[in-house]
């Protein structure tokens, strides 16, 4: 079945206009589709990422929008780096009002060949900055008593998926601490949700992994017959922090094109 194509036209948030946002792995693939919608609905956009080939790039393909986004080189794993980051951001653009935590890595993995070292830094990879980048934010978040926070988890852990154990352990872990912060600080006008994705079509997904027999295997087994797309993530972002969704906070949110 051929593919749907996604319309050129997007709902527009007025309430997202001027918003500070700060998207992590926002270089290429989920993360460059998400920084690149918060630009046109001229939101201030900021994104961090460690590939800065891609990054620039995209800088430079959004330099003629309306609120052009800037790109901040930085190593999630590295959290000293990381707050000089976002104190560097705070100086130039104000508080943050919306933090999406996207940066993460699928690296596949046999379980009997997972160190401690690996297993570390799969966890600082893909878990451990979502919670001290929140926790960076919150404070110009409570003082202006609103702001929202979504967290990219993966439908990767509720299918149980071979060779990534460590992976979806972190993934695992993203919605419990989605459930946590909302509760911790909801209190505060503070919206935390979390976005899970499904077999997105991204260009490194299409390069390492879903080759032509594993994309049928996926389509066999999702409700649509037809690929997600980055921007049908990003199109979910836009309405989570949007104040259409005032009342959304503490859940996971699927778009996986019913993956099952």
């Amino acid at each position: 079945m051929k593919d749907i194509a996604i319309e050129s036209h997007t709902a527009v948030y007025p309430s997202l206009r001027g918003k500070r946002v700060v998207v992590t792995g926002g270089g290429s693939g989920i993360g460059a589709s998400i920084v690149a919608a918060f630009a046109r609905q001229g939101a201030l956009v900021s994104y961090l990422d460690i590939a800065v080939d891609e990054s620039r790039t995209l800088e430079r393909s959004l330099s003629v929008s309306t609120s052009p986004p800037r790109f901040f080189e930085c190593d999630l794993r590295d959290l000293d780096a990381l707050r000089a980051t976002f104190a560097k951001i705070v100086d130039l653009c104000g508080p943050v009002e919306i933090l999406i935590n996207n940066a993460g890595n699928d690296d596949r993995h046999h379980f009997e060949s997972v160190t401690p070292e690996y297993w570390d830094d799969r966890l600082a990879i893909n878990l451990r900055h979502h919670f001290f980048c929140s926790q960076m934010v919150t404070p110009g978040m409570k003082a202006a008593r609103s702001g929202a926070i979504v967290n990219l988890g993966s439908v990767s852990w509720h299918l149980g998926l071979p060779s990534l154990t460590a992976y979806q352990t972190a993934k695992g872990g993203i919605e419990g601490m989605t459930r946590a912060l909302a509760r911790e600080l909801g209190e505060h006008g503070i919206r935390v949700t979390c976005i899970v994705p499904g077999g997105v079509r991204t260009p490194r997904q299409s390069r390492l992994w879903h080759t032509p027999d594993e994309e049928a295997r996926m389509l066999a087994q999702q409700c649509l017959k037809y690929r997600v797309e980055p921007d049908d993530v990003a199109s979910l972002a836009l309405y989570l922090t949007s104040d259409d969704a005032r009342a959304c906070t503490g859940h996971e949110y699927f778009v996986d094109a019913g993956w099952r």
